[in-house]
């Protein structure tokens, strides 16, 4: 992208409640913010109106190779994890590079259009001629302009258990996937999720990589392997730079054991991403009544000070037939599922999906504070939990000081008699 002019939006609230703050973009980053700033030549300036501007939407946890998929080559009738897993196999075979291509840009589209501008995918390497690898990176460099794509190596069928799976994983990292990836509890016994656990953190120290593994995504009380992670995290000084995602066990586990999990995985600075769409979808499929629905302890892991986020997972493919890229919604389904229905708890679970999701990529440079990077989300709504509670519309995203996507605000015109009004759903209620 070429230079842009200089932006100054106006009049914007921040997610910490500051009201009627100006905020100028110029030469790719922030500039200056402050109220009432004053004009600057030859700038481009958007009254935002009160409305909330944010950082960008991050989801921490997403399968772009799978992405769009739906009904390929048929569909999970069970709605297991399982019988996903086996439809991603059935499907691999299948796959073209071009219809990879093809399918995760256009998801890269969608994401733009809801402000998510950063999104950390991991890509299966157990086929090994590595053509989602060489899509998703293809696609990773062509969307750089105005996404940030960052790729884990992920065994879907086992490093351990799938002849060849960590040849083809250390060739992924070759040809410059990011992220080590790992799947322990799809091995085929304890012992050989721990041995693959410790085998990919030994592979990361020695790259300087991050870790993320899916972990313990099952409603067995006794899959263990986040414990095993966090243990490696401080054997190898990973400290910071390893993630546990989905870690549904937690859910069924003994709460005296959780007592003693809980510390190691915040000494260890063990980073957590729970899936709320996917985690409550699939996990619970063998229970009658009372159902568990397989979210991790988000409320106790954050009071604990570990660093939570949230993933959407899935879109349209193997696992999950529904999803548009919105991450207020999965913040949404975060709130319920987790109760976290207090006014601070809101605002922790859209922190889940922009500020602590980025601290799970690393990303640098990202927030609004001067010197950050100029990327935002202008959306129609007075706070981040009117953001949840609304699906806020995106007015304005900003990447780079570019604006990259507009919509218009939402709105309703009554036909009622007696009653020609729009209505207003952010309107707040008498007191």
């Amino acid at each position: 992208m070429s230079t842009p002019r200089p932006l100054l939006i106006r009049h914007a609230t921040l997610p910490d409640g500051r009201p009627d703050i100006d905020v100028l973009m110029q030469d790719g980053r922030i500039a200056a913010m402050a109220p009432a700033l004053p004009a600057v030549p030859d700038a481009e300036e958007i009254d935002a109106q009160g409305w909330l501007l944010s950082p960008p939407f991050v989801d921490a946890h997403f399968h772009m190779d799978a992405t769009l998929s739906l009904g390929l080559p048929r569909l999970n009738l069970s709605g297991t994890l399982l019988e996903g897993i086996a439809l991603w196999g059935e499907l691999k075979p299948q796959l073209t590079q071009e219809a990879l291509v093809e399918r995760a840009l256009a998801y890269c589209d969608w994401a733009v259009a809801r402000g998510l501008l950063a999104i950390r995918s991991h890509v299966d390497v157990c086929d090994p001629r590595l053509l989602a690898v060489e899509a998703l990176l293809h696609v990773k460099q062509q969307v750089k302009p105005y996404l940030d794509l960052q790729l884990v190596a992920f065994p879907q069928d086992g490093v351990l258990r799938c002849p060849g799976a960590l040849a083809n994983l250390t060739r992924a990292l070759d040809l410059g996937v990011d992220v080590v990836g790992g799947i322990p509890h799809f091995e085929r016994t304890m012992a050989d999720g721990a041995e693959s656990v410790r085998l990919l953190c030994e592979l990361a120290a020695e790259r300087g990589l991050r870790v993320d593994m899916h972990c313990d995504e099952s409603d067995d009380p006794l899959s263990r392997h986040v414990e095993t992670l966090a243990v490696q995290t401080q054997r190898l000084g990973l400290h910071g730079r390893v993630t546990g995602s989905h870690l549904t066990s937690m859910h069924s586990m003994d709460n005296y054991y959780v007592s003693k999990l809980i510390p190691l995985m915040v000494e260890a600075q063990l980073q957590v991403v729970a899936n709320p769409l996917i985690n409550i979808t699939l996990q619970g499929r063998h229970d009658t009544y009372p159902k568990r629905r397989g979210l991790t302890r988000v409320p106790e892991l954050m009071a604990a000070g570990v660093n939570v986020a949230f993933g959407h997972d899935c879109v349209m493919d193997p696992w999950y037939a529904l999803g548009s890229a919105d991450m207020l919604e999965v913040a949404s389904m975060g709130l319920h599922v987790a109760q976290m229905t207090g006014l601070a708890a809101m605002r922790r679970c859209f922190d889940a999906v922009t500020v602590n999701a980025a601290q799970v990529m690393g990303l640098e440079g990202y927030g609004l504070a001067v010197g950050a990077r100029a990327d935002a989300v202008l959306l129609q709504a007075r706070s981040p939990e009117e953001a949840i509670r609304l699906r806020a519309a995106r007015l304005v995203t900003v990447r780079g000081g570019h604006i990259v996507a507009r919509s218009a605000p939402a709105t309703v015109a009554l036909q009622l008699p007696g009653r020609p009004l729009s209505v207003d759903f952010t309107r707040q209620a008498p007191r």
